[in-house]
């Protein structure tokens, strides 16, 4: 699958969530003339916040957009470092998207009864039109870290020993972060080229497990990029 990538380096990392907010855009446009509506998953991380702040001065059909996210931290339900805090503080709340159509995890609960309320959510929502995720220095994405094994069935899992506090978490599944009609990595940084390589030359990372007909996209910055020796 390797011929599946479309690698997409950009000077920096600004230049990534110009690009990225851009294609999300246009996505939103496609899906909502083609089929009336936009579902889009949402990544945490600093970069896709980079996006979610553009999006949020954006112009867009937001009554048509429904949101949904990648993965959460088991948190209280305000808790700073949960991915639906951050995107609702630099995204959607400053956009009129209606509170019914984002679909937050109810990670506060625990894992399993998050996973288990998620996966219905998930079920109903299948396909997406677009997902975003990022990458971590280990080839994690979503809270699919490297070495945990789950049930590739599911549409959800339930994390109970990340790697990176909190070690509880609740993920989409590989299977589900792959039903989607556009995916798009957004990956910056020097830390990361070490896992970009990995990845490149075909080893075993939950990046790579995330598996599209159509090609996927990756979007990085030329700090990403591995130097060659």
């Amino acid at each position: 699958m390797q011929d599946n990538y479309r690698w997409h380096i950009l000077e920096s990392s600004d230049d990534v969530a110009v690009a990225v907010c851009q294609r999300v855009l246009a996505a939103a446009e496609q899906a909502i003339a083609e089929r009336g509506i936009f579902k889009l998953v949402l990544a945490g991380g600093s970069t896709p916040e980079k996006v979610y702040r553009l999006l949020a001065k954006a112009q867009a059909n937001w009554g048509k957009w429904f949101i949904y996210y990648g993965d959460e931290r088991c948190l209280s339900e305000e808790h700073k470092d949960r991915n639906s805090v951050m995107a609702a503080r630099a995204f959607l709340a400053h956009v009129a998207i209606p509170e019914n159509q984002v679909f937050t995890i109810p990670a506060e609960f625990g894992p399993k009864l998050a996973a288990d309320f998620y996966q219905k959510i998930i079920a109903d929502a299948l396909p997406f039109d677009m997902v975003l995720l990022g990458m971590g220095e280990d080839g994690h994405t979503a809270s699919l870290f490297p070495g945990h094994q789950h049930n590739a069935d599911e549409w959800t899992h339930a994390v109970y020993n990340s790697p990176k506090p909190p070690p509880e978490r609740v993920s989409m599944s590989a299977k589900a972060l792959s039903a989607t009609q556009q995916l798009i990595f957004i990956i910056t940084g020097a830390s990361k080229q070490d896992a970009i390589k990995q990845w490149r030359s075909g080893q075993d990372l939950p990046v790579a497990s995330i598996q599209l007909n159509d090609p996927v996209d990756i979007y990085m910055d030329k700090e990403a990029e591995p130097v060659c020796t």
